[in-house]
């Protein structure tokens, strides 16, 4: 399955979406069954979900392309994900089916400070309903 932010060329199905940050990636797709706070709520070395109270509690970010409604919580959580980034344990991209100005604002510092980019889009309900629950998923963000 491909994810394009903008029109492009790729290959297999694709779902259109609005560009928060631009960047590639691909990976297993996770879906969070509750918004999740990066700052307190994800190990900043590993990517794992520490959150006790969370659906997802010891599961691995890294490297998934992580769908969820939004973050909850700190405004600290953006440099939590900046952190990931730079540490290479960090979403391979982040599906949000509503803006979030603190998940984005990780992904434009990381970019700027690691020169990585984290490829952030946002989803309307019908292409949230169209996303597989399960298996790899590509996103191309321009």
């Amino acid at each position: 399955m491909s994810l394009s932010g903008n029109e492009t060329d790729g290959a297999g199905p694709r779902l259109l979406a609005q560009t928060l940050c631009p960047g590639d990636g691909s990976g297993d797709v996770l879906w969070l069954d509750e918004p999740l706070s990066f700052w307190g709520g994800t190990d900043l070395n590993t990517g794992v979900i520490t959150d006790v109270h969370h659906p997802q509690h010891g599961v691995s970010l890294a490297g998934r392309v992580l769908v969820m409604s939004a973050s909850r919580g700190s405004s600290s959580s953006s440099s939590v994900l900046a952190e990931q980034v730079r540490a290479g344990v960090a979403p391979a991209a982040i599906l949000l089916s509503s803006r979030d100005a603190i998940v984005a604002l990780g992904a434009l510092a990381a970019a700027e400070m690691c020169e990585t980019r984290l490829s952030i889009l946002l989803l309307e309900a019908d292409g949230m309903a169209e996303l597989p629950r399960q298996g790899a998923v590509t996103v191309q963000a321009a």
